[in-house]
């Protein structure tokens, strides 16, 4: 019997994964449930933002650069799934690095999950503080999407790639919350 030989990736140094089989059904079901976190912060963030952006929200003084309120929705659409494929493109490459790249996509993700109820939905009880509070929790995203994309990166360019929109869009987003707090 002859020993299977697996190409050695020159990125990471680890044989890409078998597919194929129950692999591919292993695979599969990894990406989903990437897609389900990203989903379910999506749909949370949305609670907090629903009565909140006709509610206070409409009547702020946002930056004169924020885009219109609709553009929100897609744009956040495309980056939760890019998101969520590029933390599925490290995690199925199990390669060095992988457990502490994903342990940053995990601290990012959970404080994207924090910001939105922040800023929408404790404005109304806070008031500007909540702002404050919403522009300390974005910076920390920002810088945790930044660790983040540096440890997808040697794992798998194309999940660094793929982060980086992102890292841009909350580079944007701390802009308008920076906004939002300075003449709220």
């Amino acid at each position: 019997m002859q020993a299977r030989h697996h190409p050695v990736t020159p990125r990471s140094g680890v044989p890409p994964r078998e597919t194929g089989g129950r692999g591919t059904r292993h695979e599969v079901l990894g990406l989903l449930a990437f897609l389900a976190a990203s989903a379910l912060v999506a749909g949370l963030g949305g609670l907090a933002t629903g009565s909140n952006v006709t509610g206070w929200y409409a009547t702020a003084d946002k930056a004169p650069w924020s885009p219109p309120n609709w553009v929100f929705g897609p744009v956040w659409t495309v980056l939760y799934l890019a998101m969520a494929v590029a933390a599925w493109l490290v995690w199925r490459r199990r390669a060095e690095g992988s457990r502490a790249a994903l342990t940053a996509y995990g601290v990012q993700l959970a404080l994207n999950l924090l910001w939105t109820p922040v800023f929408f939905g404790l404005y109304p009880a806070l008031g500007t503080p909540a702002l404050w509070i919403a522009v300390a929790v974005i910076v920390a995203l920002a810088i945790a999407v930044s660790v983040t994309v540096l440890c997808f990166g040697p794992v798998s360019r194309a999940a660094g790639l793929l982060m980086l929109p992102y890292l841009s869009w909350i580079v944007f987003a701390s802009s308008l919350n920076m906004w939002a707090a300075l003449h709220n």
